[in-house]
């Protein structure tokens, strides 16, 4: 094998810019959805607490506004569980590019670095074998670490992301049991 030249050194920036370039695009996608979201979440929450405010402003007797109330907390709940599901969609699919693209860029890298080993190995001047038969070996400690790590973090993130689903769930229900028990009640 060959030893790097200038420009390998120069392809490999480049395509390591390209890659943080098309990161930051995707964090920017994201965030301008997310802001997006905000924007129509905040509109059409203005207009259901008007719409709420106009109605109970109407009201007669606190009869009708405990009725009032029950029918305007349900769509609420589930206005903030679609929001929330909304969210967590854009953020899975963020992730899910972003990784990709360091998916893709660490599979290069990896491959670049073993051949710069396998070049300094094979054009070492004898007695240096050892000390680089060494820096391979770390070099392959590393990697298993970092994708040990890598695998841990997405078992990591697939628990906190069951568990928070689990825990909106189990909201929602909650919040329509206690509706339909309070609707009863508000009838007496």
């Amino acid at each position: 094998m060959t030893q790097w030249t200038a420009e390998q050194c120069t392809k490999a920036q480049m395509a390591g810019l390209e890659a943080m370039a098309g990161l930051t695009n995707k964090v920017l996608e994201g965030f301008e959805k997310v802001m997006d979201l905000n924007l129509q979440t905040m509109k059409m929450t203005l207009a259901h607490n008007r719409e709420g405010v106009m109605k109970a402003l109407s009201v007669q007797n606190p009869q009708e506004l405990i009725e009032l109330q029950i029918e305007l907390f349900q769509p609420a709940a589930d206005k903030v569980l679609e929001y929330r599901r909304q969210l967590h969609d854009i953020l899975a699919a963020t992730r899910a590019e972003f990784e990709k693209i360091a998916e893709v860029q660490y599979t290069t890298s990896k491959g670049q670095l073993q051949g710069l080993i396998d070049s300094a190995v094979s054009n070492a001047p004898s007695g240096s074998t050892a000390p680089l038969a060494a820096w391979q070996e770390a070099v392959k400690a590393t990697t298993a670490l970092y994708e040990s790590m890598q695998s841990t973090a997405k078992q990591a993130v697939e628990v906190a992301e069951n568990s928070f689903n689990t825990a909106a769930a189990a909201a929602s229900k909650g919040a329509r049991h206690r509706a339909a028990l309070a609707s009863p009640a508000a009838a007496k």
